[in-house]
């Protein structure tokens, strides 16, 4: 579009105390040759009317906002998606984050450099043309997976008007939860154990005319992307050629998942030649559920007795009907749940143990005392988790004088000549050794997930079929536990109930109708163009100029989400609906052929170019620090708000993710300069934060080519770093970054400053 221009100061939140606003307005004026407008409080209703009357009565369509920080009023200033606005942070990073006393012309030079930025950023910035499918988007959604986790996502979806073709594995709908005698209380008063809702949800799956059932069926291959899925299937139990095991190093993937290692696209040309037709699909819910963890390696617990069971086998034999005793069909009388290995691991659970085994204890001790009022449960355990209301579950069991809970350490579990088990445990909470004389043994066998092996989805994708990373999550098939629920690695690829985490059935049932939601919403946003969670609504997406690319494959292999295949020819091929929109293949690219309309390499580097750096005091070094909008801006911003301080020579630029950081403008603000540069963004490894999973580690390694680059030339690697900090530690940014501008000071300007 023809861009009309015009920037606007507001003196309000102690910005006009701060910044001489005249002097302000005439470098907007003079330096960036915009037009340049003061008022005292842009975000009131007067200061709206301002902006709108320069929009309808002069044609203004890109503006420049200098007032508070872009995370907060966003309503007051969106005139519209027709139009450009660019906010420049005055109030946090300028008029919040200096003391009253601080020196006037270093306050000044600050708040110029923002606004500065904030104009070449207006002038770099087109407006986004959303992406479309060319074969329009699917609205089908695929549950994978009958228990409760895939019937309740099933009849969420339906019930929301959306179709579904739910696939399950076995013959029949259900999963584990058919064989349950009871379920955990899900209401006040928490002691009252419930019937299974599971038949209640197999008839209404049956009932509802908008759900498709395929039984004994399973997924063979997974392509396209989100809006448009091809999906076909396989009997189940049965081998197909793209079954491969969930961990294989990236060459031995090429050659399982695309071919040969000299064509590594033959497999994939060959899977979609053959396989033309499949079923499409708008989004993918997976609801495998888990499987019961090995226990047959405690072999001291007597697992080859018959009458030694897992907590599963149990369950199972407590649905038929009255217990008896595996071997010889008596009567259970007595049961020791145990809920720890023992031994010398006596202070470790079980594989996958979890607050779900505990409860499960303590539901199964209540059918030893439902099938024979004597009966007598045993529950030996290390940790026992009964999170939240299900505490007065844990209470009513301990009431009960036939259940009796004790922390112990079991040593041995042998089996006498007429079938009955002896239970050999010590350090108890009576401090003294117990033993016990039981019908059965039931052994707390943790909940695996069922992506902990197996590619259950089979990507076809660059990347593999798996999910990727899963050792991170011991096999879960998440993004990330706590900030992003439902979410996996592959953007429209969404899990619920044990394959997610381990959860009882209210629980599921929460985390399959969330994913049902993610699933709508994901193929909902690609019909409009824009882009999920994180970045929700974003109408960008990335562009390549292909005529430059050195087929190097690292935006390939380093986007966190599969969002990008090869072609035939081994060039990059965009899947626009997989991408989150997080720039990681911006920052990979070393050709610096990808950017978004909205944020690219040329608009970043101009940025910090359009930071003034003196040469002639050696008093005003300029820092500049590259900060992720996710978790460090908004430490920053609550920083500013407590006053706690931040230098003012340094200029702080938001980037989407870390990972998003191209080392040219880490190159090009040395050599124009800068003193130093920091990356201040989330934090990596096995409890990372980063909302697009790898940004910060991808920064962290590419900052090892950097530091070798300043060493060739002269530099100090220390002027240049990359930190960590979490959304909550506001608190230790002003010793981050003002213990990082000191070090430099010592070291004194850079050397290439004035060339």
């Amino acid at each position: 579009m023809d861009k009309k221009y015009s920037a606007y100061l507001c003196t309000g939140c102690g910005i006009g105390d701060a910044v001489d606003m005249e002097a302000l307005s005439g470098v907007v004026s003079s330096e960036m040759n915009m037009e340049c407008k003061t008022h005292q409080a842009l975000c009131s209703a007067d200061g709206r009317t301002l902006i709108d009357a320069d929009i309808n009565d002069s044609g203004i369509n890109t503006v420049v906002i200098g007032a508070c920080s872009p995370r907060v009023m966003q309503d007051e200033f969106d005139f519209g998606d027709d139009k450009i606005t660019i906010r420049a942070n005055l109030r946090e990073q300028v008029a919040w984050s200096n003391p009253a006393d601080a020196d006037k012309e270093y306050v000044q030079e600050q708040a110029s450099d923002y606004m500065r930025m904030g104009c070449t950023q207006a002038q770099k910035s087109e407006l986004p043309d959303p992406f479309q499918l060319e074969e329009g988007t699917n609205k089908k959604i695929l549950v994978m997976g009958g228990g409760v986790a895939g019937l309740t996502a099933a009849n969420e979806a339906a019930a929301a008007g959306y179709e579904v073709t739910l696939v399950e594995k076995s013959d029949i709908l259900g999963g584990k939860a058919v064989n349950w005698r009871q379920s955990f209380p899900t209401k006040a008063p928490w002691t009252d154990m419930e019937t299974p809702i599971v038949n209640d949800l197999i008839q209404a799956v049956q009932d509802s005319d908008k759900i498709t059932v395929k039984t004994a069926t399973e997924v063979a291959r997974t392509s396209g992307a989100p809006g448009n899925y091809n999906v076909t299937y396989k009997q189940a139990g049965t081998k197909s050629e793209w079954d491969a095991p969930a961990k294989v190093g990236v060459d031995e993937q090429d050659a399982i998942d695309k071919g040969t290692m000299e064509d590594p696209n033959a497999g994939l040309k060959h899977y979609m030649d053959d396989n033309p037709e499949g079923e499409k699909f708008g989004a993918v819910i997976m609801a495998t559920g888990w499987t019961p963890a090995d226990v047959s390696e405690y072999e001291h617990l007597g697992v080859a007795s018959q009458n030694v069971v897992t907590n599963a086998e149990f369950e199972k034999m407590a649905g038929q009907g009255k217990i008896v005793r595996p071997s010889d069909g008596k009567p259970v009388e007595s049961v020791a749940f145990v809920q720890s290995p023992g031994g010398a691991e006596h202070d470790k659970d079980f594989p996958y143990c979890n607050s779900v085994t505990s409860l499960v204890a303590l539901k199964q001790a209540k059918y030893v005392r439902e099938d024979n009022p004597n009966g007598k449960a045993y529950i030996l355990y290390q940790h026992m988790r009964t999170p939240g209301s299900m505490e007065l579950f844990y209470k009513a069991a301990q009431n009960d004088d036939g259940i009796f809970l004790t922390k112990a350490n079991v040593m041995k579990v042998e089996e006498g000549a007429d079938g009955s088990l002896s239970v050999e445990a010590e350090d108890t909470l009576l401090n003294e050794n117990l033993s016990l004389n039981v019908d059965m043994v039931v052994l707390a066998a943790g909940m695996v997930p069922t992506t902990k092996d197996a590619n259950v989805v089979n990507l076809a994708y660059r990347q593999g079929p798996s999910l990727i990373d899963l050792d991170l999550f011991d096999g879960y098939a998440d993004s990330h536990f706590i900030c992003f629920p439902y979410e996996t690695r592959r953007t429209g690829v969404y899990a619920c109930g044990g394959v997610r985490k381990a959860t009882t059935v209210d629980e599921t049932i929460d985390d399959a109708t969330g994913a049902a939601l993610k699933a709508i919403q994901c193929f909902e946003s690609a019909d409009r163009g824009v882009s999920v969670h994180p970045r929700s609504g974003d109408k960008t997406y990335p562009e390549f100029f292909m005529q430059r690319c050195t087929q190097c494959k690292r935006c390939t292999e380093e986007c966190p989400f599969g969002a990008i295949d090869d072609d035939e020819k081994g060039t990059p091929l965009p899947n626009p609906t997989r991408c989150r929109r997080c720039g990681t293949c911006m920052g990979a690219c070393p050709e610096r052929i990808i950017g978004f309309k909205d944020y690219n390499v040329d608009m970043i580097g101009s940025m910090v170019k359009a930071i003034e750096v003196p040469d002639d005091d050696e008093d005003k070094l300029r820092f500049v620090v590259f900060v992720c909008e996710n978790d460090a801006y908004p430490a920053i911003d609550m920083a500013a708000m407590r006053r706690l301080g931040i230098s003012n020579l340094v200029r702080i630029i938001p980037v989407r993710c870390l990972g998003s950081v191209n080392m040219v403008w880490i190159k090009d603000a040395m050599s124009a300069g800068m003193d130093g540069a920091m990356l201040l963004g989330c934090q990596y490894g096995d409890d990372y934060q980063c909302h697009f999973v790898k940004g910060s580690e991808l920064a962290d390694k590419r900052m090892v080519n950097i530091a070798e680059t300043m060493g060739s030339l002269g530099l100090e690697v220390e002027r240049v770093a990359v930190t960590q900090v979490a959304i909550n530690e506001y608190h230790k940014i002003p010793e981050i970054i003002n213990e990082f501008v000191e070090e430099i000071v010592e070291m004194g300007p850079n050397p290439f400053k004035g060339f």
